[in-house]
């Protein structure tokens, strides 16, 4: 049997699990770098994904608590895209990959793992990045740890308007 050494993963498996949405975000920007919102937009943010499929996996999210996008406004729409555009961009400055995953679940059905708040994903991609521990291990590495992706990718979303 294979051992893969992750301990960080004690802090989610030992903590507390929330009660409230994860996506729904106080108003108040003292808990971002915690929470690793890298921008707030007017009607919608930035988060990084805390357990992420690939290092820089970014999460943009309205902050009112809706679930399929006929459920927002124009406005919400509008900055939402805006938003997701302006990750690409920073995703590939940043980070460098080859190419990036964007999309959106609509629903537990279509693998929202929160189906409630609508949240659109953004995963950078590197040729190779599904190596043999994902394929035959059923693991994934993820390279970086969480707080040097947030801290490499937050001076961009501080300087970039893309």
């Amino acid at each position: 049997m294979d051992v893969l050494w992750a301990p960080w993963r004690m802090d989610y498996i030992l903590g507390p699990k929330p009660d409230e949405c994860v996506f729904c975000v106080p108003s108040n920007t003292a808990e971002d770098e915690e929470r690793k919102i890298l921008a707030r937009g007017r009607l919608c943010y930035v988060i990084m994904n805390k357990y992420p499929y690939n290092s820089g996996h970014l999460m943009v999210a309205p902050y009112r608590h809706v679930s399929c996008l006929t459920d927002l406004t124009a406005e919400e729409r509008q900055e939402v895209m805006e938003y997701v555009t302006r990750c690409v961009s920073v995703i590939k400055e940043a980070m460098r990959p080859q190419g990036v995953n964007a999309g959106l679940n609509l629903g537990e059905a279509a693998g929202a793992g929160i189906a409630a708040h609508l949240h659109f994903q953004l995963v950078p991609r590197w040729n190779g990045d599904a190596s043999f521990m994902a394929v035959f291990g059923e693991t994934r590495v993820i390279p970086d740890h969480l707080m040097a992706t947030y801290s490499r990718l937050k001076p961009y979303f501080e300087t970039s308007r893309n």
